[in-house]
């Protein structure tokens, strides 16, 4: 049955094109586009068809023939599955330039994380304002997530106090945590975490370029450089 299909657990791969699918619906309807076929939002997000069909059916969204998927309401069960019907409060760790950077990004209010508080260690950032927040000692953590009711924290630390500040918001009561720091947590069973590795990504898109010039190795670029594991 339908509502038994939305209930059961969906693929981690598929949430991770969730909100590809939601942002590429939300640009069709703001041109006026009321249907959309399976194939034409594979292609706008690069992937197949099929793809795309399987990971709306975890949805219970199968479109019609002929006709494809209600923009609207694909849009609407998208945000309900991903819990975007209601706000998700998240406290920022770190007010150095990254954490000034994120607390100043609208998107996030936008899209339904309201930035509840900012917390550093430096005395010197305590108390200045960021992003419409004023920051506050780190010690004052646990009192903004129970007050917030923030489940989400943001660590924009250096590396070397990434772990703390994990540490800091588990025993505060957050349960998701977005790393932006260049390690890798130590966080107890149930908590989410993901990493947001900027060189990891510009490593990618390296590939990417290398194989568009047809180099092979160290043949781009200023020359090889040593490996390191």
């Amino acid at each position: 049955m339908a509502p038994e299909r939305t209930r059961r657990r969906i693929p981690d791969a598929t949430v991770s094109r969730l909100p590809v699918y939601l942002r590429l619906l939300g640009e069709q309807g703001d041109e006026g586009v009321d249907s959309i076929s399976s194939e034409r939002l594979a292609e706008l997000a690069g992937v197949n068809a099929a793809k795309v069909r399987k990971d709306l059916s975890y949805l219970g969204s199968y479109g019609t023939r002929g006709v494809g998927y209600e923009v609207a309401y694909l849009v609407y069960q998208i945000r309900r599955e991903l819990g975007l019907t209601h706000d998700w409060p998240v406290v920022i760790v770190g007010a150095g330039n990254l954490g000034q950077a994120l607390a100043g990004y609208g998107g996030f209010g936008e899209r339904g994380f309201p930035v509840a508080g900012i917390v550093d260690v430096d005395d010197n950032k305590v108390g200045t304002v960021m992003g419409g927040v004023r920051v506050r000692h780190i010690d004052d953590l646990p009192q903004i997530v129970q007050t917030k009711r923030v489940n989400i924290g943001v660590i924009a630390t250096p590396g070397m106090a990434a772990q703390d500040a994990a540490d800091r918001l588990v025993k505060a009561g957050v349960t998701s945590i977005l790393n932006f720091a260049p390690v890798v947590l130590n966080v107890p069973h149930g908590i989410e975490t993901r990493k947001v590795d900027l060189a990891v990504e510009l490593q990618i898109l390296s590939y990417h370029e290398q194989r568009r010039s047809g180099g092979v190795g160290g043949a781009v670029g200023s020359g090889p450089r040593s490996a390191t594991a």
